[in-house]
């Protein structure tokens, strides 16, 4: 079915609204604001990377206001057990006076899960969120419990504090469609965040959007075409930073230890068509491929020795391939 002109500026439209509302609460932060509103309605994670106190709580709480969704925040410590994330089987006495296993589902049965701090949970926890995140299910025992829909991940990690920490395995990460850098609030954002939280008037967050509504937005979405030379200029990026690739540049080749997995590719494609929806185009460009770029592939590369010798990050390797052109 083709999408039409009307469904392009509703979505547009209803995305705007919701931006403007979560804008009321939240100061600042427009591009975190924008990339995490494309990953829900995608049905994909963020991973978001920042000093504490940049209002990653505040964001998901208003997430779960402003959409009408359910909320819960998870903060992972090296003692927190898979039992403690998906829930657990309790016995419950029944009124004949016997016995029965009963589930209790866990805070990751919500429609919007903060799990904070996530790379300082042990690996076997981390693995909990594992099939959460990717299939949207959670196995206790015999039993295999579907989560809520629509359900999305925030993880949160502190890129300074890393002693006593499990970095995220490459399967982890790539779980992630985005992965995104929470910048340090300016001068003015400042002052504004201070006069919202620490005044008498704090308003509370108004509802603008149901699951529904969010359900069809990610509909509309896969409706977007994309053109062969378009698509093919993203699988090319993506090849471009695979060292063992014909595409590869020397650069990559020196410093790239593994390139994005398929996921990757998937990611970029399902984030340009809601980018061109967003710029009212009735297709994705090359434009749109670049502008999410560095946000869908940064956490898919993984960087030898030599680049941290010489201090090469993944960002700077996703922009000398596009700089490359196609």
């Amino acid at each position: 079915m083709d999408i039409t002109e009307n469904q392009i500026s509703s979505f547009s439209k209803r995305f705007t609204e919701i931006e403007e509302a979560i804008g009321e609460s939240i100061i600042g932060q427009k591009d975190i604001i924008r990339y995490v509103l494309m990953a829900i309605i995608a049905g994909g994670n963020v991973l978001l990377e920042g000093l504490p106190g940049l209002g990653k709580t505040q964001l998901v709480k208003t997430l779960g206001k402003v959409l009408d969704l359910r909320f819960s925040r998870i903060q992972f410590t090296p003692d927190l057990m898979p039992a403690d994330v998906i829930g657990t089987n309790i016995i419950m006495k029944k009124q004949d006076g016997s016995s029965e296993f009963q589930f209790q589902a866990g805070p990751v049965f919500s429609n919007i899960v903060l799990a904070d701090e996530i790379n300082r949970a042990t690996p076997k926890t981390q693995s909990a969120m594992l099939e959460a995140m990717q299939e949207k299910t959670v196995t206790v025992g015999n039993n295999t419990y579907t989560l809520p829909s629509p359900f999305f991940v925030m993880a949160t990690q502190n890129p300074l504090e890393m002693e006593g920490t499990y970095p995220l395995p490459e399967a982890q990460m790539d779980r992630f469609m985005f992965k995104l850098d929470v910048k340090f609030p300016n001068e003015k954002e400042l002052a504004q965040i201070v006069g919202l939280t620490t005044g008498v008037n704090v308003s509370e967050p108004r509802t603008v959007c149901g699951k529904e509504d969010l359900l069809q937005m990610g509909e509309i979405a896969k409706q977007v075409p994309i053109a062969n030379p378009v698509l093919e200029y993203a699988m090319q990026l993506i090849l471009k930073l695979h060292p063992e690739s014909e595409h590869a540049s020397e650069t990559t080749k020196k410093y790239v230890r593994y390139g994005p997995s398929p996921r990757g590719a998937q990611a970029i494609i399902i984030a340009a068509r809601i980018h061109a929806l967003l710029e009212g185009r009735y297709n994705v460009s090359f434009d749109d491929i670049k502008t999410v770029a560095l946000p869908t592939l940064r956490h898919r590369i993984f960087l030898n020795f030599e680049a941290l010798a010489d201090q090469v990050t993944s960002d700077d390797l996703i922009l000398a391939a596009l700089e490359e052109g196609k």
